[in-house]
Order: structure tokens, then C-alpha cells, then sequence
């Protein structure tokens, strides 16, 4: 449930961005994650208090700097690309991360990926492709700058996945987001002053950074825990899938049939992986019974 909520929220930052009056680029960049690193000082100071939360920083070692860095550039690639390509362009390219994703999970961790989960992302894939067939166009000059940067995205989502599964249960890496915030901030600066954002374009960006980036990152962890790499992945293509919509009921841009036709199957994909995860943990769970209580 967490990482359905996740990315449903993520999936806002479209229809917020159309309503925009000034800020563009590197500034909506510099202050989406300005707030998101408030969102997140927020959490971890109301959960564990000043002194220990600055110590939980403190103590997550490589890893939450790595996690930390991995974060900044998905934050800062995803609005570069966007001022060198187009929205379409850019979520096709970010789409390979599931496959990025189990690859990595297969290499590094070993893991198991169930033909199930394989499936799930080649439909899912070849669903988001459909959605975007017809933004891919102009790929030459400013456009493949623009992809390539893209590119770095779903490289750095799957790297911070084996992260968040490589140190499992001994590192919080929750303070990661607030560190990948940190460092977005600090790389937007320099190429977003002057500040030009009215107060207008600063409240919708306070909504981004904490309810559109910071919150729902915090919960991409925590489900990080309990789910796989790969499942975390595809989850996370509902960004991707709602986006649009979201976009088409509160910014009055009207998906195409092809944007409808391949949500439908990137949908289908999600609910029948799911389903079929579900489905097999209750046998295995049957299974563990049985041989505990020999009379079940």
C-alpha cells in the first residue's frame, strides 16, 4: 500500500507544474527539494528529536551518502531533461528503470526474479512505449541531450534500490532523502538565482516538496523493506501511468487513445503481478502450515 501511495503521489508534480506563474527549470528544481528537505527534517526530528535524528544523519554512513547522491540526481536529471526534451521523451526513457532494476537485483544480489515479475515489466513496458509513441519524435540535436540526461534517472532509481535491499534492516536510510534534498539544493542555487518565483509559484512548490517528493520518498524506503527491488520498481511506473490524468482533469490536457489504451496495460500488469504475489505467499504461508500442524 505504501508504494501505491508513493507514486500516486509522485504522479501530482505534472498538473502542480501547469499552474505555475513564474518559477521555471533549475528553480523549480532548487525549491521542490528545498521543501522536501524540510518535509523530511520534519519527520525525522518529530519521530526521534533533534540531537538523535541529526545522529541518525550522522550514522548512515557510505551508504546514506550514496543513497543521498543517487536521490539528488533523479531529482535535478528529471527537470534538466525536461528543459531539453519533452515530458513524453523523458518518462520513455525513465520507463527501463524496472528492467534496470531486476537486472542489478540479479547481478549484485542474486536475487530470484519470479517469470511473473519479468512478465509484469515487458507488459508494462511495452504499455508506457504505446502511451508515448507519438512524443517520440525530433530525437536528434536538443531532444537526445535531453534523453541521455534522462537516461541518468532510472540508472540512479535502480542503483538506490540494491542500496536500499544491500544494507536491508541495519542502516535507516530514510535520512538518505533528506541528504539527496540537501544536495539538489545546493547544485539548483547557483544556476536558479536570481530567484524570480512569486508567492504564488512558492506555495505550489511547498506542496511538491512535501507532499509531491519528500513524504512519499520517506515511503518508497519503508516499502523498500518488505517488497523486492524489482517489485518496488514496477510499483513505481504508476507514476508514469497517472500523471497524465492527472493532468487531463486538473490542467485540461486531453490524454490521446493511446495514452488510455497502454495505461490499460501497464494497470493490468501492476494488479496481476500483485495479485499473483499475494497468491503465492498464501500458498507458501498454506504450505508452512501444514507441515507445522500435521493434522491441517
Amino acid at each position: 500500500m505504501l508504494m501505491i501511495i508513493a507514486p500516486t503521489l509522485w504522479s501530482i508534480a505534472g498538473v502542480i507544474t501547469r499552474h505555475l506563474e513564474a518559477a521555471r527549470g533549475f528553480e523549480i528544481t532548487f525549491w521542490r527539494s528545498l521543501f522536501s528537505a524540510i518535509a523530511v527534517a520534519m519527520v525525522l526530528i518529530g519521530q526521534q528529536g533533534i540531537t538523535r535524528a541529526a545522529a541518525t544523519v550522522r550514522s548512515t554512513g557510505w551508504a546514506g551518502v550514496l543513497s543521498g547522491m543517487m536521490w539528488c540526481v533523479m531529482f535535478v536529471c528529471f527537470m534538466i531533461a525536461l528543459t531539453k526534451t519533452t515530458v513524453a521523451n523523458t518518462l520513455i526513457v525513465m520507463s527501463v528503470a524496472p528492467l534496470l532494476t531486476a537486472l542489478l537485483a540479479w547481478l549484485i544480489l542474486k536475487q530470484q526474479i519470479p517469470a511473473r515479475t519479468w512478465l509484469a515489466i515487458a507488459a508494462a513496458s511495452l504499455g508506457i512505449l504505446w502511451m508515448f509513441v507519438n512524443g517520440l519524435s525530433d530525437v536528434g540535436g536538443q531532444h537526445l541531450i535531453g534523453m541521455l540526461i534522462a537516461a541518468a534517472v532510472p540508472v540512479a532509481s535502480a542503483v538506490n534500490l540494491i542500496i536500499l535491499k544491500r544494507v536491508g534492516h541495519g542502516v535507516d536510510l530514510m535520512p538518505a532523502v533528506f541528504l539527496g534534498s540537501v544536495f539538489s539544493v545546493v547544485l539548483m542555487l547557483p544556476f536558479a538565482w536570481p530567484l524570480q518565483a512569486s508567492l504564488h509559484d512558492v506555495g505550489l512548490l511547498a506542496v511538491l516538496g512535501f507532499f509531491q517528493l519528500g513524504f512519499p520518498c520517506l515511503l518508497m524506503v519503508r516499502a523498500a523493506k518488505s517488497l523486492s527491488a524489482p517489485e518496488v520498481a514496477l510499483l513505481a511506473l504508476l507514476e508514469v501511468l497517472l500523471g497524465p490524468l492527472w493532468t487531463w482533469l486538473g490542467a485540461g490536457e486531453v490524454p490521446a487513445r493511446e495514452t488510455l489504451m497502454g495505461g490499460g496495460v501497464v494497470m493490468a500488469a501492476l494488479i496481476l503481478n500483485e495479485l499473483a504475489a499475494l497468491r503465492a505467499q498464501s500458498g507458501k504461508k498454506a504450505r508452512v502450515g501444514s507441515v507445522a500442524d500435521p493434522t491441517a
